[in-house]
């Protein structure tokens, strides 16, 4: 079984400043949460109840206060008898428990996930980056979770992407198995295009065994001076360890950038329950 889940809240969101000289990317709202929360709220669809979050320390206070009690909030709508609000001031599960690991000195996204190595133990675990939501009707990782328990080895999602993209993520090696699961003989991270073994890039999502921890632990930093998972995995390849590839079923809404943040917002404003409908019409009214 997979019980934990790490999600990275690292990175400095050099690419929403000026927002971010004051409010953490991961905290940015998509219509009424913060990404990471959707990350949270896949992880808890997949199974998983314990989740530890990767923070900077400036980052820790905000939030922890977003996870925490709203005691004065709480008292506030009680007395102004607003009780229908009290429940959005607890939209994380109450039986979630969340455990925050402050990283000092960020050192690269492999460096991040070594710091919970006490926390997460000697058992699977997933891992989520924060630039990366996926929509779809059977959560990603839960996927990958179901790939993990027929094999017994890591796993991580695979999205095809256009030639002129790959430079911009890992790019995996592969053998197929069968229609959508590959296994993984290499990884190759931000190629050039035409030096890519693949068009299939890794989306910020994985299930991976507990021996990716001895691996970081040795590795030296690149030529940037980060320990790179993508990196570690591909030396747990060349040692012989399986890593398996599942092209998902679902959407990337990479949220790293403006424009792909700004495309989220729009696609979860467009499925929203309560007002879906009628943005949709004010998108079809524009005269642009």
């Amino acid at each position: 079984m997979v019980k934990k889940a790490v999600i990275l809240l690292g990175g400095l969101g050099t690419r929403f400043l000026p927002i971010t000289k004051a409010v953490p990317k991961e905290m940015l709202p998509i219509i009424d949460k913060p990404i990471f929360h959707y990350l949270i709220d896949e992880a808890y669809k997949s199974g998983i109840k314990e989740i530890i979050l990767v923070v900077s320390s400036e980052k820790k206070k905000i939030i922890k206060d977003y996870i925490g009690q709203a005691a004065r909030l709480e008292k506030i709508l009680k007395k102004r008898g607003k009780n229908n609000l009290l429940k959005e001031l607890q939209p994380i599960p109450s039986d979630i428990s969340i455990e925050l690991c402050e990283e000092r000195n960020p050192l690269g996204d492999g460096h991040a996930i070594l710091q919970t190595r006490n926390l997460v133990g000697e058992e699977a675990f997933g891992v989520f980056f924060a630039d990366d939501i996926i929509d779809s009707e059977v959560p990603a990782l839960l996927q990958l979770i179901e790939v993990y328990k027929k094999y017994n080895a890591s796993v991580i999602a695979l999205e095809r992407m256009p030639k002129e993209k790959l430079s911009l993520y890992g790019v995996a090696k592969t053998e197929k198995i069968v229609n959508r699961l590959y296994k993984i003989r290499g990884i190759v991270e931000k190629p050039m295009p035409d030096e890519a073994p693949s068009d299939l890039a890794i989306p910020g999502r994985y299930v991976l065994t507990p021996d990716i921890f001895e691996i970081l632990e040795k590795m030296e930093p690149g030529s940037r001076g980060e320990i790179i998972l993508a990196d570690a995995l591909d030396l747990a390849i060349k040692k012989g360890k399986p890593v398996y590839g599942l092209e998902y079923k679902g959407k990337w809404l990479g949220c790293g950038d403006k424009l792909g943040f700004l495309k989220t917002t729009v696609l979860f404003a467009l499925k929203h329950q309560k007002f879906g409908k009628e943005f949709k019409e004010f998108l079809k009214s524009l005269k642009i």
